[in-house]
């Protein structure tokens, strides 16, 4: 299949683009487990607040929570924030938002980048948690003892009811107040970085509720902001999915089609040998069948095969990255499923090659009985033939039963794999969430991930379905496409004489059919000139068709020469040789169509005058015009709606339009009966006069008159001359001749 890559050449661009949009769509998809995240972490259980950094703080507020800040830090968090006051020149636009404003002043966070955000969110944070602990000691002191016996020199527990320590706090020297700091943030820091973020964010929820701000709106403000972006990254999912699906029906399409044609011309350069090779059946069911394969593959390969590692790898990064506790749950499941895979794709991929070879087995039965119905009626061989087709259809049945019943167990494994990991991460993961090592909102982004990674690995054995067969349509197809024709132009090729004759004459000619251990025709020397006849005769296998197929390079010869006008034919190109011949070969061929359209595939530029006149030396004329549509007949597939002999005389009629120097008649005419026999000879020897005719027949009494007769037995020339003279001097034809005439008949 790998053989197959050239044809993406023309469609690389399309390709890089869709494999763009596929890592943009790749990345939002793996984006909107975040997303629900926070909708479920910040939107509902922190009421919208994504840090412990405040928008909006009382200016009282933020004294207290300075006094936790080291010193060197205090100027930088101080930096961020701007204080604003009745003498503020937004004061008037910012009381509407804060009411606070109007007792006292506040600080507004400025605009400050993501990495300002990152390092002042601990340091507030802590701080923040280091107010709540002095806030709920003032509300409770026998919460002090939590403290250990002694904070900064004081014994906290035994302060007077509605003592403000924040005030006493201020008035300590700044080592005393750097030590209680240093205490509380050791206390603190004991809960560990989510659970200090979750508690200061409840702190920044009181301090949003004390400068009143609606955090009830300003918390569905939040979730439908983060909805919104989800619905939006799900449009732009879904229309890359669209756009992706079209790029990669076009690149599928236009790589069938120009496999297809390449395999089509490919065929059409076949010589007999190949075609030995390759049965008609097989070659139309790498035509169609196994190009669909290559097609479908194609498209499902844009689609999937690029997306689905880039969602799983993602998924897996996304995973790690988080320090998920659950990790090794992912890992798990992965193994588990590439072990799955691997093993049906090594079971599988030899019975998809086996399926082809059915396919093609069946396709060649089902040919053959179409094509030969009437011959099986006349035998009454029904029943046999249906036991044939049933033979190779239980065998193709019985293969892909096999193939389906394989994949159809690995997807229920599949759901398996994934369900059982959605209850180990429900499992385990409530034990992190009651451990607080992780928030709901990550445990169900934590799901969604897990089963973007399962389910890229669903659609990668959906491609392990089809990919095998599509490898061994691609091996046929690339087989047929590399297949070397044995008989080829030469680089640098001859041209025939400009004035053109028509003699052919074969020197010391031997042929041998490939694979066969002996020569089919020895040492045959002649020559056919033009203006005359020569015919051929000999007794079934003597090799007469042999003969004539070599001259239009059907088969080349294996040794000796056949020469045109003293021009070896293997040195001027096929297309050059074949217009000086008009071949009737001994099985007639007419296509679809009409009658018309059949006598102008010998030359499309023909008038209906030279038409008429090719049908009446065929001998034609009478049937034809008998139909209503005269010219216009139409011709069924094969020419099953036309007899034997009327096939013959229409194929005759063609070669005849095509008015070449050399005339080649394998048997054609054998469905003729004598009289049309003779007056056909008649009238082609009256209008064709002057070119070189070939026949072979079983016939003495077609070729009587001809200049030149040449007598075949296996393979050999055993007599060459007049009808005459090899009467006299030729035992074979004296035999086949006095089998078919009488004594006045022979004369």
């Amino acid at each position: 299949m790998l053989k197959l890559l050239k044809y993406t050449k023309p469609y690389l661009l399309l390709l890089a683009l869709s494999i763009i949009l596929l890592f943009a769509q790749a990345n939002i998809d793996l984006a909107l487990p975040d997303y629900l995240s926070g909708i479920v972490n910040t939107g509902i259980q922190q009421g919208g607040i994504e840090n412990a950094i405040p928008i909006v703080i009382r200016q009282s507020e933020m004294n207290r929570v300075l006094m936790f800040i080291e010193p060197d830090q205090k100027d930088s968090i101080l930096a961020d924030y701007t204080l604003v006051d009745h003498n503020s020149v937004d004061f008037q636009q910012n009381l509407e938002k804060y009411p606070i404003l109007a007792n006292e002043p506040v600080f507004i966070l400025n605009n400050i980048n993501q990495t300002e955000i990152s390092r002042i969110d601990p340091i507030i944070g802590k701080a923040l948690m280091a107010v709540a602990s002095i806030e709920g000691i003032m509300a409770d002191p026998s919460k002090a003892a939590q403290m250990g016996p002694g904070l900064g020199g004081f014994d906290l527990s035994k302060l007077p009811a509605g003592t403000d320590l924040f005030a006493l706090l201020a008035k300590l020297p700044a080592s005393n107040l750097t030590q209680i700091t240093d205490k509380l943030n050791q206390k603190i820091e004991v809960l560990g970085n989510k659970i200090i973020n979750q508690a200061a964010v409840l702190e920044v929820k009181k301090e949003y509720q004390a400068v009143g701000l609606d955090t009830g709106k300003y918390q569905n403000n939040y979730i439908l902001k983060a909805g919104a972006w989800m619905l939006l990254l799900t449009l732009i999912s879904g229309t890359i999915a669209i756009i992706v699906g079209y790029l990669a029906s076009r690149i599928a399409a236009g790589m069938a089609r120009d496999i297809r044609r390449d395999v089509f011309s490919k065929v059409e350069s076949f010589a007999s040998t190949e075609f030995d090779k390759f049965s008609t059946a097989s070659l139309i069911t790498r035509n169609t069948n196994d190009i669909t394969q290559i097609q479908m593959v194609v498209i499902m390969m844009v689609r999937m095969v690029f997306y689905a590692p880039l969602i799983g790898i993602g998924g897996i990064i996304k995973v790690l990255s988080k320090d998920s506790p659950l990790a090794w749950l992912i890992l798990i499941a992965v193994l588990m499923l590439v072990s799955l895979i691997l093993t049906i794709f090594s079971v599988a991929l030899p019975k998809f090659r086996l399926n082809q070879k059915l396919v093609d087995r069946i396709n060649l039965v089902s040919r053959e009985n179409l094509t030969g119905m009437m011959v099986i009626r006349s035998f009454n061989k029904q029943k046999f033939e249906e036991e044939r087709f049933d033979n190779a259809n239980v065998d193709v049945t019985a293969v892909s039963l096999f193939i389906n019943r394989l994949m159809v167990m690995m997807f229920p494994i599949m759901m398996l794999i994934m369900n059982t990991l959605m209850l180990g991460i429900v499992w385990f993961g409530a034990k992190q969430v009651a451990a607080a090592n992780m928030q709901v909102g990550d445990m169900i982004a934590y799901m969604q991930y897990a089963m973007q990674i399962v389910m890229s690995f669903v659609m990668l054995s959906m491609m392990f379905i089809i990919i095998p067969r599509a490898s061994v349509s691609g091996d046929r197809i690339a087989e047929v496409i590399d297949t070397d024709p044995h008989i080829k132009d030469i680089e640098n090729p001859e041209s025939f004489p400009s004035v053109f004759k028509g003699d052919v004459e074969f020197r010391d000619v031997s042929f041998r059919y490939p694979g066969a251990d002996t020569n089919a025709l020895e040492n045959i020397n002649f020559t056919a000139r033009s203006g005359q006849t020569t015919a051929f005769i000999g007794s079934t296998g003597a090799g007469k068709s042999t003969i004539v197929n070599l001259i239009p390079r059907l088969y080349d010869v294996t040794e000796g020469v056949i020469l045109i006008d003293s021009v070896d034919i293997r040195k001027v190109t096929q297309h050059d040789l074949r217009a000086k011949i008009g071949y009737v070969p001994q099985k007639s061929s007419l296509f679809s169509g009409t009658i018309k359209s059949n006598l102008l595939y010998a030359d499309k530029n023909a008038t209906d005058e030279m038409l008429y006149t090719a049908i009446d030396i065929a001998q034609a004329e009478e049937f034809i015009k008998s139909t209503d549509a005269g010219l216009d007949t139409e011709i069924s597939q094969g020419g099953a709606n036309v007899s034997g002999g009327q096939k013959q005389r229409l194929s005759i009629a063609r070669a005849i339009v095509k008015r070449p120097p050399i005339y080649i008649l394998d048997d054609s005419f054998s469905a003729l009966d004598f009289k049309t026999d003779s007056a056909l000879r008649r009238a082609f020897k009256e209008k064709s006069s002057e070119s070189t005719l070939l026949i072979v027949t079983q016939r003495v009494s077609t070729i009587k008159n001809a200049e030149q007769i040449i007598v075949l037995d296996d393979g050999h020339i055993v007599g060459k001359g007049t009808h005459k003279e090899l009467l006299e001097n030729c035992e074979t034809y004296r035999e086949i001749a006095t089998s078919q005439l009488n004594k006045e008949e022979l004369l």
